[in-house]
């Protein structure tokens, strides 16, 4: 019989960087005793982004957000939307580029990842403007099997 669950998770950012929660994911699709399916992810925000990535080796995380950097510079001429900071337009063009969903599936109750693939949110903003000290990320989660 199909089932289907929902929840939200809550990723605290410091700074701009890739922040895996693979765990947490893992965790609810264990706790809905969910045996084959598909979980539905959504970051509800328009500065950070959602990808599966390499999770041995910290490196490919710096020069992913290094290349996105390089993409989409913080140079205050080039873009009309600044009322946010110098780190804002850029993150949104960073976001429309990566992924702001993200859908994966479940098989013998597991995630179906890779060996070396986790599931990270990109904050593309930096922590400290207007008085700021990071932002909390919401992500909503569908869950659907049986």
């Amino acid at each position: 019989m199909l089932r289907q669950f929902e929840t939200t998770f809550e990723v605290a950012t410091a700074n701009s960087g890739a922040y895996e929660f693979t765990a947490d994911v893992a965790g609810f699709v264990r706790q809905c005793a969910i045996h084959t399916g598909l979980v539905n992810l959504l970051v509800q925000h328009t500065s950070a982004s959602l990808t599966i990535q390499e999770n041995a080796d910290p490196d490919v995380h710096k020069d992913l957000l290094d290349a996105l950097a390089r993409l989409a510079p913080e140079d205050g001429q080039l873009y009309r939307h600044n009322a946010e900071g110098p780190d804002d337009m850029p993150a949104h063009i960073k976001s429309a580029l990566t992924s702001t969903t993200l859908a994966i599936p479940v098989l013998d109750g597991a995630l179906r990842l890779g060996t070396w693939q986790g599931i990270y949110l990109l904050e593309h903003r930096y922590g400290a403007h207007f008085g700021q000290r990071g932002h909390i990320r919401r992500i909503a989660c569908h869950l659907l099997g049986e």
